[in-house]
């Protein structure tokens, strides 16, 4: 389904694309693209202002995650995510890193308290952030009133309360999580055993590959948790939208390594050339690409697979679209 926005960029209830292709040959829309999702804006007051509830169900995972945006009577998109599983050992290198400074008398700031101690860590933070990312995106184009995730669980000791409230990062971070949600959404928790009772009943299969780009590997999970919160069946729609995180490397004060003449080079940085890196941008020859690094006046760019397409790139040979943190691959 299309998604609709009005003159004041007020997302609307998603049409057809029979009815989006109607509204463009009368004029009465024009589209564009929001981060890879084809979108059209009307040019005219809508006729109605009729919402029905859209739900995203949100199937997380420790190197995978679908979402299915769906509303009572059919499916809106699928979206599959990595996770940003690099968190944990980047922090560990920076600490190494500070460490090693201290060590050999080399001026630095003086030590704070230890944040690592209580509270949520880096990498639970970024992986239960990134989900929290994907809402807010989806609901700049959807008008979501809900949002139902399978309830996953850390093994719990047996009548120990204090254990199993906090002993876990997992459980913290779908805490904080949770009470994020709820600020906005509606939010229904539902456990893994019914989420496969649904399944089996609706006879949808499920791979063992969890790496799999397939739709059968972790979207027919949120497709059924969509399923659970309208109490019906729902016709599947198995075409997905893929949605890789980029890792961009912070300012650094050196890399780690010598180089030659036993001189560490400077590393890291978010900037190419006044470009974000992450941009989206259209190239006169390589078309829509993102940025990377940049040397001697030159930007690089990648493709939307990840490959890189070049490293010798001028900046007026590219057209700017949009900043993104992510790339994309229609699946």
């Amino acid at each position: 389904m299309v998604s609709v926005f009005d003159s004041n960029n007020v997302p609307l209830m998603p049409c057809t694309e029979k009815r989006a292709r109607k509204l463009l040959e009368r004029g009465d829309a024009f589209c564009f693209w929001k981060k890879g999702i084809f979108c059209i804006k009307l040019t005219r007051e809508p006729s109605a202002r009729n919402y029905q509830p859209i739900v995203v169900g949100i199937d997380p995972g420790s190197k995978r995650e679908a979402y299915t945006v769906a509303t009572e009577k059919r499916v809106v998109i699928n979206i599959l995510t990595d996770t940003p599983s690099w968190v944990k050992d980047a922090v560990e290198v920076r600490r190494n890193m500070r460490r090693t400074r201290r060590n050999r008398k080399t001026p630095y700031r003086k030590p704070r308290y230890n944040r690592s101690r209580g509270g949520l860590s880096p990498s639970t933070r970024a992986r239960w952030n990134a989900k929290l990312r994907i809402l807010n995106w989806l609901a700049t184009m959807y008008p979501i009133t809900d949002v139902i995730v399978e309830d996953i669980k850390a093994v719990t000791r047996k009548g120990s309360r204090k254990w199993n409230s906090s002993f876990s990062p997992l459980e913290v971070g779908k805490e904080w999580f949770y009470e994020l949600v709820k600020l906005k959404w509606e939010l229904h928790t539902v456990a893994g055993y019914e989420t496969k009772e649904w399944r089996d009943l609706s006879q949808y299969k499920k791979v063992s590959n969890k790496l799999s780009d397939k739709w059968e590997a972790h979207n027919v999970d949120s497709h059924v948790l969509a399923e659970i919160w309208t109490g019906e069946a729902i016709p599947p729609f198995k075409k997905l939208l893929r949605i890789a995180y980029l890792r961009l490397h912070r300012r650094q004060l050196h890399v780690l390594q010598y180089a030659r003449g036993s001189i560490r080079k400077l590393y890291g940085g978010t900037r190419s050339m006044g470009l974000k890196r992450g941009s989206w941008v259209k190239h006169i020859k390589y078309g829509l690409c993102y940025v990377g690094g940049s040397s001697k006046g030159r930007i690089s760019l990648h493709g939307m697979d990840g490959k890189r397409l070049s490293q010798a790139v001028k900046v007026d040979d590219c057209s700017f679209l949009t900043y993104s943190t992510w790339r994309i691959v229609n699946v």
